[in-house]
């Protein structure tokens, strides 16, 4: 199946465009981007050069992918915004490109980045993450899989977010958060297990246990956080979630959000 492009829209002669995409009317799209298979690009869109979209992806009205950094240190190098399949932004969203730390900003498969959310660059997105209206996410930011983060959320540069968090709406962060939990609160703070979300992803019982068990021990039993780390080594037994969360917080060198007291 050929694409489908408006004759109001403006597509570079030199841009990628795949079996099955849509053009809309007034979206414009530059040279140097690559369109997938079945995506949608809908009208007043704007596509700059360096941007890779997936298959089947649905990029709404008024944004603005692969615009140049905002950051005074870009030099003109030839980065990219990539991302993956099935993914959809929503209206006035922008995300730019990398610089040279990374040389891209990503965004992975089956994610939703929801009105006006802002990813500056360098940012790293996982795959099945959901950012609500009006999130910030300043540059240098990694976001693990399956991440859901509320409305007005600003997110302090180089943080990163563990897999399967849940960030409360109107949050502050500016410590990394680690994986599987709930914050809220400010300044910001654990709040709980995010078990709701862990059931709905198929994780079991003893797995959900496993992990409130860690962060019993990291956040409420221990006020010394090294001390805490230790006990959580050698005495709760070893599973892949117990890994991940240690590793976690032994690679956060710019420290994690603060316990519930």
């Amino acid at each position: 199946m050929s694409a489908q492009v408006s004759p109001l829209a403006s597509v570079s002669k030199d841009a990628t465009i795949g079996s099955g995409a849509i053009i809309e009317p007034f979206a414009f799209v530059d040279a140097d981007v690559e369109i997938g298979p079945g995506t949608w690009i809908g009208p007043h869109a704007v596509v700059h050069s360096g941007t890779r979209i997936g298959s089947d992806c649905k990029i709404f009205s008024g944004a603005v992918l692969g615009a140049v950094p905002q950051d005074l240190k870009f030099q003109g190098e030839p980065s990219t915004v990539e991302i993956g399949d099935r993914t959809v932004v929503r209206e006035c969203v922008t995300v730019n490109r990398g610089t040279a730390d990374r040389m891209a900003t990503k965004v992975g498969s089956d994610c939703l980045l929801m009105a006006y959310c802002h990813l500056a660059h360098d940012v790293f997105v996982g795959d099945h993450v959901i950012i609500a209206n009006s999130g910030n996410i300043a540059g240098h930011v990694t976001i693990e899989d399956w991440v859901i983060i509320e409305g007005m959320v600003g997110v302090q540069q180089f943080v990163t977010i563990g897999q399967h968090a849940f960030v409360a709406g109107g949050s502050m962060v500016r410590k990394n958060i680690p994986p599987f939990i709930k914050a809220a609160r400010e300044p910001l703070s654990f709040i709980g297990v995010n078990s709701i979300g862990l059931r709905r992803r198929g994780f079991t019982n003893d797995q959900i246990m496993n992990i409130e068990d860690i962060y019993r021990t990291l956040y409420v039993q221990n006020a010394n956080l090294s001390q805490a780390l230790r006990i959580a080594e050698t005495e709760i037994a070893q599973s892949e979630e117990k890994q991940t969360i240690l590793s976690f917080i032994q690679a956060s060198d710019k420290g994690i959000i603060r316990g519930p007291f």
